[in-house]
């Protein structure tokens, strides 16, 4: 597999996951923006898969969902 295109499934694949966990706990992507300190639109393009993330922003959201940031790669195959 080629490198782009597997970064490419990733950060799709941890999109689905964020939105999944957001729709699960009941958040708009307004809220959840809000709680984790991020735009709005940072956080479509998250879910959307078009966004390769810092660390921070992955504990950011992993603390605004109440979940561990290791809960978000799950499904990620590599």
């Amino acid at each position: 597999m080629q490198g782009t295109t597997f970064m490419a499934l990733i950060m799709s694949t941890f999109g689905k996951r964020v939105r999944q966990l957001r729709l699960k706990k009941k958040l708009s992507q307004e809220r959840l923006a809000e709680l984790a300190g991020l735009h709005v639109t940072f956080v479509g393009a998250i879910e959307r898969g078009k966004r390769n993330l810092s660390l921070v922003t992955i504990v950011k959201l992993a603390k605004a969902l109440k979940v561990k940031p290791g809960e978000l790669f799950r499904g990620i195959r590599t």
